[in-house]
């Protein structure tokens, strides 16, 4: 597996998420879903920059958790290689989530990680049949990450 992490340049405020943790789990979770050789887009951004992407890729003009940009389908599939595609988390936003669940950041992080790759890979939640499939696949891959 080859993850690629970008991030948001240090700055006064910005959320720390412990880089070497967020990619041991990356890689459990790609094991986990069968894609242990698969590459994988990781950014994490600020709340900025998450909004101009949520405003031109779904028409929603403020910040979000999470984005997927997915490669396994689509008219660029035959051309991606090993990548599955980008994983965007909006760091501020999952920042102000943990505090709000009383959980850590890298814990927050790495759920949105793991929902973030279901996507790529073709989960969806628009219908309450398919959430409930995708929830119970989160948790199934939170239980092993998370070790």
């Amino acid at each position: 597996m080859t993850l690629r992490l970008t991030g948001p340049p240090p700055g006064v405020g910005t959320p720390r998420v412990d880089v070497r943790l967020l990619e041991s789990r990356a890689r459990r979770v790609l094991d986990q879903l069968g894609h242990a050789r698969s590459e994988l887009s990781l950014s994490l951004v600020d709340d900025e920059r998450i909004a101009e992407l949520n405003a031109a890729w779904r028409n929603r003009d403020q910040p979000t958790d999470v984005l997927s940009f997915s490669l396994v389908d689509g008219e660029h599939a035959s051309h991606r290689g090993r990548l599955l595609g980008d994983v965007v988390i909006g760091i501020e936003e999952a920042a102000r989530q943990a505090r709000r669940r009383h959980r850590g950041l890298n814990e927050t992080v790495a759920q949105l990680l793991i929902h973030g790759v279901l996507h790529l890979l073709g989960h969806d939640h628009e219908r309450s049949a398919d959430a409930r499939v995708m929830r119970a696949e989160e948790r199934r891959i939170w239980q092993v990450v998370r070790s």
